[in-house]
């Protein structure tokens, strides 16, 4: 399961590997051509009724972080349908086999000390 991490918030998203892989290929394509969209959710079991989106926008920190340390192997097909979903008004919309009932374990991003002093 890898975790998406955006802007200031203080709660990861975990999206399965292969999905938050592809998901990738298509956020960093759109936002390296400057064009914002959203990436929606249904909340899963386990977490508080409703659902959540999340603007994408060139100026808000974002981070992916896999699990398995090999690269997945990419469907061009399945982005392509991404890329398609993002131009709509309802932007991407993430199914709940792709998301993450369980609590994510907090990442530190203190930055490491130099020693070299």
């Amino acid at each position: 399961m890898g975790t998406l991490y955006y802007g200031d918030s203080g709660t990861p998203i975990g999206i399965e590997d292969n999905a938050l892989a592809h998901l990738k290929v298509a956020i960093t394509t759109k936002l390296r051509r400057g064009e914002s969209f959203t990436v929606s959710w249904r909340h899963t079991e386990g977490q508080p009724r409703g659902r959540s989106s999340l603007w994408m926008h060139p100026s808000i920190p974002l981070r992916f972080v896999f699990d398995d340390p090999e690269p997945a192997d990419l469907d061009r097909g399945w982005i392509e349908e991404l890329m398609r979903s993002a131009n709509t008004a309802g932007g991407v919309t993430l199914d709940s086999e792709h998301l993450d009932t369980g609590p994510i374990p907090a990442i530190d991003t203190q930055p490491i000390a130099d020693d070299a002093e």
